[in-house]
C-alpha cells in the first residue's frame, strides 16, 4: 500500500523537511496540498493544488494528513481530518493544552485513525539510544535534569510572535526540553512548578520562558526554552550512578553527525557517535507502517500528553494572565533573559 499524502499547509517545514522526507520515503507519495498561496503549495510538486483546506480532507484518493499550520489550528483541522476518516501527523506542539490533546486522542480513538504528534526528533537514532539507555537505568536515580533550547528568533510579524495563534518559545521549542527531560523520568509529571517568562515587545508572546519542575524524591529539571537568536541546544541527566548528556545541538540533530555522552561514576566516558541522518524520513517510514497496521514504535499520544500537561503546569505558574490560554508572562521585555 502506498501512502498518499494530503498537506494542510505549505510552511516552511513542509518544504525544508516533511515534503522532502514523503518523497524519499518507500511507499509514500505526495497527492495534495493545500495553501491560501497556491504558488507555495505548487512548489512541494503534489499531484493536486488546492486553495481549500477542506477540498483535501474530501479528497478521496488522501490517506494520511499533515498539519502543518499555526499552533491554534492544531486541534481544529486536526479533529476535522479525523471526521474525514484520515490517518493525521500534525506538527508539534499536538495541542495548546492537555485537554485539547486528550479530545483529539478521543477522536482518533473513536475513528480508528493513526494520530502522530511530528515530534521529529525523537525519531532520530541518538534519541532513541538515550531513551533506551534511561529506560535501563544506566545512571541510575535521576537526581537533576537540564534542559535548554535557545533557537531562531521570528521576524517581526510571524505568527510565533503572537499568544492569539499558540505562538512563543514555550509552545516553539519548550516541547522539546520538556519532552527530552520527562523521557528521563519515565514521563512522570512534577509535583511542583515555578517559572518566569519575558516577551517581545512587538508581541504579546514569551521570547523566553525558564521553569525549575521539583518531582518526587526532591528530582528537580530545569527547562529554558527561548526565541533569542541564540543557538544552544543541552540535556543532561544527573543520576546516582552517572551523567548522561547530549551536547549542541541536543533536540534537532539530523543534518550533520551526532554525539551522546555517557559518563558513569568512577568510570571513563563512554562516547555514541551517529552519523548524519534524517529523522523526518524516519518519522514518515514509521507513520506509513502504522498505517498499513504493521508494528512500529511511534510517539505515543500519551507521551504527547504528559508533555502537554506539563506545558500547562508550567503556563499556571507563571504569574500574570495572558490572552492566549490563562497563562502569563513577564511585563518587562528583557525580564527572563539569559
Amino acid at each position: 500500500m502506498t501512502v498518499r499524502w494530503g498537506f494542510l499547509g505549505a510552511g516552511s517545514i513542509a518544504h525544508s523537511s516533511v515534503g522532502p522526507a514523503v518523497r524519499a520515503a518507500v511507499g509514500h507519495t505526495l497527492h495534495a496540498v493545500a495553501a491560501r498561496d497556491e504558488r507555495r503549495a505548487a512548489a512541494l510538486r503534489p499531484a493536486r493544488v488546492y486553495r481549500h483546506y477542506e477540498q483535501v480532507l474530501t479528497d478521496p484518493d488522501v490517506d494520511a494528513v499533515y498539519v502543518c499550520l499555526h499552533n491554534r489550528a492544531h486541534v481544529t483541522q486536526v479533529g476535522a481530518a479525523l471526521r474525514h476518516g484520515k490517518h493525521v501527523l500534525c506538527e508539534k506542539p499536538l495541542g495548546l493544552t492537555a485537554a485539547e490533546v486528550a479530545a483529539m486522542t478521543t477522536e482518533a480513538t473513536a475513528a480508528r485513525r493513526v494520530l502522530v504528534e511530528a515530534a521529529w526528533n525523537r525519531w532520530h537514532p541518538r534519541t532513541r539510544t538515550v531513551e533506551t539507555l534511561l529506560a535501563a537505568g544506566e545512571v541510575g536515580r535521576v537526581e537533576r535534569v537540564v534542559a535548554r533550547f535557545h533557537g531562531a528568533s521570528p521576524p517581526p510579524g510571524n505568527y510565533r510572535r503572537r499568544a492569539a495563534l499558540g505562538g512563543g518559545a514555550l509552545w516553539d521549542v519548550g516541547c522539546y526540553a520538556v519532552a527530552g527531560a520527562l523521557s528521563a523520568l519515565d514521563w512522570r509529571q512534577p509535583t511542583e512548578v515555578t517559572a518566569t517568562a519575558a516577551r517581545w515587545e512587538d508581541g504579546d508572546a514569551d521570547v523566553t520562558t525558564r521553569a525549575r519542575l521539583t518531582f518526587d524524591a526532591g528530582t528537580t529539571v530545569d527547562v529554558v526554552a527561548a526565541l533569542d537568536g541564540r543557538d544552544d541546544q543541552l540535556l543532561e541527566v544527573h543520576g546516582e550512578a552517572g551523567v548522561l548528556r547530549l551536547p549542541h545541538p541536543a533536540f534537532t540533530a539530523g543534518a550533520a553527525p551526532a554525539t551522546a555522552l555517557l559518563t558513569p561514576r568512577g568510570a571513563a566516558t563512554r562516547v555514541f557517535d551517529y552519523p548524519a541522518t534524517d529523522p523526518y524520513r524516519l518519522m514518515v517510514e514509521a507513520f506509513g507502517a502504522a498505517v498499513r497496521g504493521e508494528g512500529t514504535w511511534l510517539v505515543s499520544l500519551a507521551e504527547s500528553a504528559a508533555v502537554a500537561r506539563t506545558l500547562d503546569a508550567i503556563r499556571a505558574a507563571l504569574a500574570v494572565p495572558d490572552r492566549a490560554a490563562g497563562a502569563g508572562v513577564s511585563p518587562r521585555p528583557g525580564a527572563g533573559r539569559p
